[in-house]
């Protein structure tokens, strides 16, 4: 632990915290940041100081409200979801189901917003959360689009599955990704889950480069994918022109 430099201490306690552990105690950070407990509470105590850390009356350790303005800051975030909601909103009311906004970190998916539907699937999303990139639509756009270096060593990579439907074959997704990018959407069919089919399509930025993906998940019972496609681009566009992308004359 000595050897950990104090840059890399200080990321390991607000590492400690996630999705399934917003709300630690200092014995818990310690133990889940592999410090000792002299170290974390010196850590912890200036964090809480500044703004990046919050302590509630039980004692226990929360992420501070300092934190989410500075990411706020972040183009990928709060920025691209506001550029984005609007249209988010139009396909929910186009839809009525669950609508969702991501972006790609590494060779995760990390969702922005999500925009729950009258629909009960199983894939339970929240802001925040990550999937690796195969096993969702707005995964296979952005990793149909991440580049050729990068995607041959994803498909190099161990390809987690969650189902039988969830692509496994490094020569299978070599090929959905190509399909990806010849017809501008992915299709993810019962890949996290049996019952939950998505539709995604990508958004560009002002250089036209793909920066997040949008898409709309519905049970696979009742998809009606070639009525969702449509309506799935149509957002996708938006946002990228709200975010200054200008199609030329071949992409109008």
């Amino acid at each position: 632990m000595s050897s950990r430099s104090a840059p890399d201490r200080l990321l390991a306690v607000l590492a400690a915290f996630d999705h399934t552990h917003p709300a630690l105690c200092l014995t818990d950070i310690s133990r889940r940041a592999g410090l000792t407990l002299t170290t974390a509470h010196r850590l912890v105590a200036a964090l809480t100081d500044w703004g990046a850390l919050e302590r509630d009356d039980a004692g226990l350790y929360h992420v501070g409200l300092r934190l989410w303005e500075i990411a706020a800051l972040a183009p990928r975030g709060l920025a691209l979801r506001q550029a984005a909601l609007p249209y988010l909103e139009d396909l929910y009311e186009a839809t009525h189901e669950n609508v969702q906004l991501a972006v790609r970190d590494g060779a995760e998916v990390v969702y922005t917003e999500w925009i729950s539907g009258r629909s009960a699937v199983g894939v339970h999303i929240r802001v925040g959360a990550r999937w690796p990139l195969h096993v969702t639509g707005v995964g296979l756009v952005l990793l149909a689009h991440g580049g050729t270096e990068f995607q041959e060593e994803y498909c190099a990579g161990p390809l987690t599955s969650f189902t039988a439907h969830t692509i496994t074959r490094p020569g299978r997704l070599r090929r959905i990704l190509a399909e990806v990018r010849r017809t501008g959407v992915a299709v993810s069919s019962r890949q996290v889950t049996e019952d939950a089919l998505s539709v995604a399509a990508p958004v560009r930025g002002p250089g036209g480069a793909v920066v997040a993906a949008v898409s709309v998940v519905v049970p696979y019972a009742d998809a009606q994918v070639p009525v969702l496609i449509p309506a799935v681009r149509v957002a996708a566009r938006g946002i990228s022109r709200a975010l200054g992308w200008r199609p030329d004359r071949s992409q109008e």
